[in-house]
């Protein structure tokens, strides 16, 4: 996954693939005592388009402290590619009933017992602003605009450009 042969829509695509193969992942908020907080998290099927999508309760910690603090990471893999994906993103919650309807999936109900009416739902909605590559060839950073940090050399990479993690 070197940077020299990825493009943008092909790290675009190639993310969508890793999310479908994952089906899970692990969403990383902010406590608000400024713990790192992990959760397992099921991946939305829908098309990547730059955000992810979840269901989570209103009143969840995840939620209050996305709401305090909405600077989040997801981190999912495909075992069987040995390839790991690291997405930073800002996080916000959204109780769109019809959006909650739409990205519906059967193995919810577990969690939420009342389906997409289930009360108290909502949705968390994560922006990706930068996502890092790991498989056998090495490690790459897309830069998808908005607030990546300061790379080697000072400069962070311009939105859509790729540039190997050498830290």
């Amino acid at each position: 996954m070197g940077d020299e042969a990825m493009t943008v829509g092909a790290a675009r695509q190639r993310v969508a693939e890793l999310i479908r193969a994952a089906g899970s992942c692990t969403l990383t908020t902010i406590s608000l005592d400024g713990r790192l907080v992990g959760r397992p998290m099921l991946l939305q099927r829908t098309e990547f388009d730059g955000e992810l999508w979840f269901f989570a309760y209103a009143r969840s910690a995840v939620v209050r402290q996305l709401r305090v603090n909405p600077e989040v990471e997801v981190s999912f893999a495909d075992p069987a590619e040995q390839v790991r994906v690291s997405l930073s993103g800002t996080a916000r919650d959204d109780p769109d009933p019809a959006r909650a309807q739409r990205l519906w999936q059967p193995g919810l109900v577990a969690w939420f017992p009342d389906g997409p009416r289930t009360a108290g739902l909502t949705l968390v909605a994560v922006h990706a602003t930068a996502v890092r590559c790991w498989d056998h060839t090495g490690a790459c950073r897309l830069d998808l605009g908005g607030g990546a940090g300061a790379v080697p050399g000072g400069q962070p990479p311009g939105a859509g450009e790729l540039r190997d993690d050498a830290y």
